[in-house]
């Protein structure tokens, strides 16, 4: 495919134009709820050439559909579901060095050209097709990057914070210690705020090293108790694992109380314990890729896919009643 050259003096894909339904993973024709969710995938792009998704590409395009199974069915049965094509940043060039190896991950050439496509996605809905209805914004991994980077970026607006019902930016790391730069960016801190951000990262006991997570404070919270501190959650609160083969949206198992769960208020992540022993092989806990051992990136959404889904429920609710709705 044909494209333009970026300021690294690569070709990189053309910019998709918003205003055609095919640079949507979805769209929906007719609004079946009062309230929307942005949803943005997370990285599924591992090529080396070129160094960003072309995003007409059939296998891509089919891997981002199923995730909106696989993770945007947490909103999808309480919003309408609208989700970007985007030229993401493939995982070939990004560093899984614990701290990026010190360097700015948002600075990174690559990465502003897949944002700045979800960036003009977003203007585009805003205008296009959702005015004045509240919303939800959602990813997962290098989707929440995004996500993040559009919360400094847009969310200073008074208006889009009013509408703002939740920001769910699951799978990185965001350092309390910017909230003073972006003070519109707010933890949640239980399970019924609103305008506030849901964000997590899962590991097993004694994980090894990971590249979302950085050092000190972040914005951390458990979503089996929707507590912020270290009060454990059991497995009898895990209302169902569900997952999923990411790339067609099969769901593989369900299982009821999965894990138990706790913040570790030092590592600053989400520690899974006990988990149960899937049936089918195909989940594996065990050859992460290029994930270290005991981090269970991939799975922060399956884990916790239930408890996620009634949170978006309960959360769209406290909007309404404080909307007087």
């Amino acid at each position: 495919m044909a494209g333009c050259i970026n300021k690294q003096n690569e070709i990189s894909p053309f910019a998709p134009n918003y205003a055609e339904s095919s640079t949507w993973v979805t769209k929906p024709e007719a609004l079946t709820h009062d309230v929307d969710v942005f949803y943005v995938y997370p990285t599924i792009y591992t090529g080396t050439e070129p160094k960003n998704m072309d995003t007409s590409d059939p296998s891509l395009r089919r891997n981002a559909a199923g995730l909106l199974k696989a993770q945007a069915g947490v909103y999808s049965p309480h919003a309408n579901l609208f989700a970007p094509f985007y030229r993401q940043q493939t995982a070939a060039t990004q560093s899984m060095s614990a701290g990026n190896e010190g360097n700015d991950p948002f600075k990174d050439p690559l990465f502003l050209i897949g944002y700045h496509d979800v960036e003009r996605a977003f203007d585009y809905y805003l205008k296009h097709l959702n005015p004045d209805r509240p919303f939800l914004i959602a990813g997962h991994s290098q989707g929440s990057m995004v996500l993040i980077h559009l919360m400094r970026n847009r969310f200073k607006d008074p208006e889009l914070q009013k509408r703002l019902i939740a920001a769910y930016l699951i799978g990185y790391s965001i350092p309390i210690k910017e909230l003073k730069t972006y003070p519109w960016m707010k933890p949640a801190q239980d399970k019924t705020d609103t305008g506030v951000i849901i964000s997590y990262n899962t590991e097993g006991p004694n994980a090894g090293p990971s590249p979302v997570l950085y050092p000190g404070p972040v914005i951390l919270i458990n979503p089996l108790n929707w507590r912020t501190d270290a009060t454990p959650a059991p497995a009898t609160e895990n209302l169902g694992a569900k997952f999923f083969n990411d790339a067609t949206g099969e769901l593989i198992e369900e299982i009821p109380q999965f894990t138990s769960a706790l913040i570790d208020p030092e590592k600053h992540v989400l520690v899974v314990e006990n988990m149960k022993t899937p049936k089918s092989k195909q989940i594996d806990f065990v050859n992460l890729g290029r994930w270290s051992k005991g981090v269970y990136h991939r799975f922060d959404y399956a884990m916790f896919y239930n408890n996620l889904s009634e949170n978006v429920h309960k959360r769209i609710e406290s909007y309404r009643k404080e909307a007087g709705k």
